[in-house]
């Protein structure tokens, strides 16, 4: 191998690229960008939700595209690039790894698209936002219990009044059971404390309307507590 053979090879050997190539590999990545950054909108379920995010996540496919045409296969010209890079500091954290894994996807799209394997990029975008959109409806790695604590008033040795409250626990409620009793209204009412667990998460208003049109209680109010808070 002579010296312009390894010239070549450090240098690359890159013809140039046609303009219509290149605008429509960074048209492609942008739309399969935007693709991801709606099923992210979609299945958001964090705190603090950020536009400025996913600007980044389409615009950073689009830049991945651009450098990844931009070196080729010239290795000097990626090194240049690599320093360049360096010196700029991105300072914004990303506190949700899962935040972290849209903005890879997007700029894995870039690097599919900059490398001119757009079948690569389509399937993948196609695979990753139907992963993300599953794993969003269905209960995978869900720990909710739907737990909660019921408290209501009902008056003192009212036998019929009890058996409406315990038929209505059953009528919502896959499980519970009696914490604690104590007096309320001077002794005329007991104030009941039950542990309960929902047959399903939407029947929370219906437990507490279902003790308020009974009649007989005063005061309900359920407590939903988890011991897992899920993000």
């Amino acid at each position: 191998m002579n010296v312009h053979d390894y010239l070549a090879l450090f240098f690359g050997t890159q013809e140039p690229l046609n303009p219509a190539l290149v605008a429509g590999a960074m048209v492609l990545s942008f739309l399969l960008a935007i693709l991801i950054a709606t099923v992210y909108q979609v299945t958001f379920r964090g705190f603090t939700y950020s536009r400025s995010y996913i600007h980044t996540m389409v615009l950073g496919s689009m830049v991945t595209c651009m450098l990844i045409m931009a070196v080729g296969n010239n290795i000097a010209r990626g090194m240049g690039i690599l320093g360049t890079l360096a010196i700029i500091r991105f300072r914004t954290p990303v506190r949700d790894p899962r935040d972290a894994m849209f903005l890879f996807a997007c700029l894995g799209v870039g690097i599919a698209c900059g490398a001119g394997t757009p079948v690569v990029a389509v399937i993948g975008t196609g695979l990753i936002c139907a992963a993300a959109l599953l794993l969003h409806w269905i209960p995978f790695a869900s720990r909710r219990d739907y737990e909660g604590l019921l408290r209501f008033i009902m008056p003192v040795d009212d036998a019929e009044t009890a058996q409406t409250a315990q038929e209505i626990l059953k009528r919502y409620c896959s499980s519970f059971y009696l914490l604690g009793m104590r007096d309320a209204e001077q002794g005329d009412a007991m104030e009941f404390s039950y542990q309960v667990r929902l047959l399903d998460p939407a029947y929370q208003q219906d437990l507490v309307a279902a003790f308020k049109k009974a009649g007989g209680f005063s005061d309900p109010v359920l407590l939903l507590q988890r011991t897992t808070v899920e993000l």
